[in-house]
This record gives C-alpha cells, sequence and structure tokens, in this order.
C-alpha cells in the first residue's frame, strides 16, 4: 500500500551545450505535494541557474500537485526570473497550469500598506486616546467611592457590619509600622526648611523668623503632605497588591460566590483604618519636624530651646495646626480609595498587579498634591 505522502518528488536540472543562450530543462516528478513540501523546498533551493538562461521547467512526470508546492514552486521561478532567467512550463495540463496561474497570481500581490499618521495626527491622537482614558478612569474611580461611600454609610447604621478585627490590624500596619520612616523624614524636612531658611533670612539680619517659617511650614504644609506621600507609596501601594493577589487567586470571587461583598470585606476596613491613623501620623510628622527645625536652629542659629518655643508660640497661631489636621482624613480617603479601586481592577496576572500597583501610588500621590493645592487656594481666599 503507498504511504499517504506519495511519491517522493523530485527535481533534476539537465544543461544543454551549444544552445545560445546556453538552455536547460528541469525535470520534475513525483507527487508535489505538502507531506513532501519541505524536501522539495531544499531541492529547489539548491537549483542555481547561471544566467543568461532559458529555463524549461518540465512537468510531465509530476502526479499530483497541490497548492502549497505550487506556491512552492512559484516562488523560485519569480526569483529565477528576477535574477534574468527566462523559464517556460512543458508537459503541463491545463489543471495544473490553471492551478499554477492562480497560486502566481496571488503571490504577485504586496500586503496593503498601513498609512503613516503624520507627527503632529499621531501627537493628536495620543492625546485624544490618553484623555479619553483618563475621563473613563475618573468615571470608574467616582463609581466605586458611591460604592464605598453606601457601604461605609451601611455599616455606620449597622455597627455590627463593621469587621474591627481588621481595622485594627490595618492600623497597626499603616499606622504604628510606619512611624519610623514618616519620623525620620519629618525630622529632616525640618532641618533643610530650617537651614535654607536661616541662610536666606540671615542677608537681612531676620535669622528669628526662621522659627515662624518651620512652624507654619510644618504644621500647615509639609507635615501632611509628607505624611500623605509616605503613606502613599507605603500603604497604598500594599492595599492594591494585596488586593490584587487575592483577584489573581480568586479569592474575590470565592468571596462573591459565597455571599460577601469585596467592597465591605476588603475596601471598608482599609479605609476606615487609614482615615483613623493618618491625623496621628500628621501630628507625629509635625511633632518630628518642629523639632528637627529646632535642632538645626540651634546649631546654625545658636537659639535656645526657650528662644525657639517662645517665637514658636508667638508667631504660629493655632489654626496653622488645624489647618493640617484637618486635610488628614481627606488624603487618608482618596489613598485607601485608589488603592483599592487599582487592587479591584487587576487582571488575571501577575503583570497586571505590578502595573495597578504603579497606578495607585502615581494617582494618589497626583490627586494628594492636586487637592493640597486646592486647599490652600481656598484657605487663602478665606483668609485662614
Amino acid at each position: 500500500m503507498a504511504s499517504w505522502e506519495g511519491t517522493p518528488a523530485s527535481v533534476k536540472l539537465e544543461h544543454q551545450q551549444g544552445a545560445a543562450p546556453e538552455a536547460a530543462i528541469l525535470h520534475c516528478g513525483g507527487d508535489w505535494v505538502t507531506a513532501n513540501l519541505e524536501q522539495l523546498a531544499q531541492q529547489l533551493t539548491a537549483l542555481k541557474p547561471e544566467s543568461p538562461l532559458s529555463l524549461e521547467v518540465n512537468l510531465e512526470t509530476v502526479g499530483r500537485l497541490d497548492s502549497a508546492a505550487a506556491w512552492q514552486l512559484c516562488r523560485h521561478v519569480a526569483r529565477w526570473q528576477s535574477e534574468g532567467v527566462t523559464v517556460q512550463f512543458t508537459g503541463i495540463s491545463d489543471d495544473k497550469q490553471a492551478l499554477l496561474d492562480n497560486v502566481g497570481a496571488l503571490g504577485d500581490l504586496e500586503p496593503p500598506r498601513e498609512a503613516r499618521p503624520t507627527l503632529l495626527i499621531a501627537l493628536i491622537e495620543r492625546c485624544g486616546r490618553a484623555s479619553i482614558w483618563f475621563l473613563l478612569q475618573a468615571r470608574d474611580l467616582i463609581n466605586f467611592m458611591g460604592m464605598t461611600v453606601i457601604a461605609m454609610t451601611r455599616a455606620i447604621l449597622r455597627p455590627r457590619r463593621l469587621r474591627f478585627a481588621a481595622i485594627f490590624t490595618h492600623m497597626e500596619r499603616t499606622g504604628f509600622d510606619a512611624l519610623p520612616i514618616v519620623g525620620l523624614l519629618s525630622f529632616l524636612i525640618g532641618v533643610v526648611l530650617a537651614y535654607q531658611g536661616a541662610d536666606q533670612l540671615r542677608r537681612f539680619g531676620a535669622e528669628i523668623f526662621t522659627v515662624n517659617l518651620v512652624g507654619i511650614g510644618v504644621l500647615r504644609e509639609m507635615g501632611i503632605l509628607i505624611t500623605a506621600i509616605i503613606v502613599a507609596g507605603r500603604s497604598g501601594s500594599a492595599f492594591t497588591a494585596q488586593i490584587g493577589t487575592m483577584q489573581v487567586n480568586e479569592e474575590i470571587d470565592a468571596l462573591e460566590t459565597i455571599g460577601l461583598d469585596p467592597v465591605d470585606v476588603l475596601v471598608l476596613p482599609r479605609v476606615i483604618a487609614l482615615i483613623l491613623v493618618l491625623p496621628l501620623l500628621t501630628f507625629y510628622a509635625d511633632i518630628m519636624g518642629v523639632l528637627g527645625g529646632a535642632v538645626m536652629s540651634m546649631i546654625a542659629l545658636d537659639i535656645t530651646p526657650s528662644q525657639f518655643i517662645t517665637q514658636f508660640h508667638g508667631a504660629v497661631p493655632i489654626d496653622n495646626f488645624f489647618v493640617g489636621i484637618g486635610k488628614a482624613p481627606i488624603f487618608a480617603f482618596v489613598i485607601a480609595l485608589v488603592g483599592c479601586f487599582q487592587g479591584m481592577r487587576v487582571s488575571r496576572s501577575a503583570e497586571s498587579v505590578g502595573q495597578q500597583t504603579t497606578r495607585a501610588v502615581v494617582q494618589s500621590i497626583f490627586i494628594v498634591i492636586v487637592l493640597d493645592a486646592i486647599f490652600s487656594i481656598f484657605f487663602s481666599i478665606v483668609g485662614i
């Protein structure tokens, strides 16, 4: 019984001497089918007719011919013709000739080239896509915020729905564990403010006003801003990574299957914990920032602690402290909301966890700085 491959395909190039130009015959035999395509391609590639040459392709002994083998033959014939070889087919039946004509016509078609837009059009298109993506993100974030507010209101009306164990756990992770880094950076910010302020005010003989600069700058702006940025990079990213990993492991789907709301279980404890913790962290950051300014004032300006306290008490109104502390719950809500929102948007891949975590940090810091600028303008208008 013959194999499914049929008769092996073969090619043989026979040169005819004495003709002008030199002529040759390519004897083709066997079954030219897909099963023999690799062997056939190697044999045809090895043929290198010398130009100028008149090549006769004899298909008289070819048994079967399918479209794949016909395309292979047409491709090499086109290559030979591009090198100056004159090619003609002999001993070919009508059906094989029709197949070669059809395949050869398809081989001449060039794939359509995509029109390259100009630089201006590409820039406009990119800006448009980014704007649409930003609006969709804003819409989804506002929707998620509405779900969170509804869940929080429901939990306040029914306190038994709150998971106090989870809240206390997240308070420890986002608050107590963050004390070292928040304290160190706030202390250094106070040192930098005092040093730079003293360097400039010394030119006018007003070094004592360095205390005013440190007090107002730390209590009103730098304390809460530095703390919010640290928490966004530390806790906001952790919220995204934790919820995102649960999304990858299909744990959130399991919660929904057993009838639990992921917002109640995962989002609310994190949001409430951060709202409670960030004002305390801000108060701690204010103390460390003022302490850093006081230490630098003692070193650079020879201001005694009693002089620093006296000047601080007389020059820095208590309103500045409440302005900074008042921003903390709002910033905390934004950071926790964005972190949980991006965690919920993680798809089923580890790469998505990294992408959403990065977006959570960037978006949180961006929104915090925008809100801080809005608050600054508002407090300036109302005279606080």
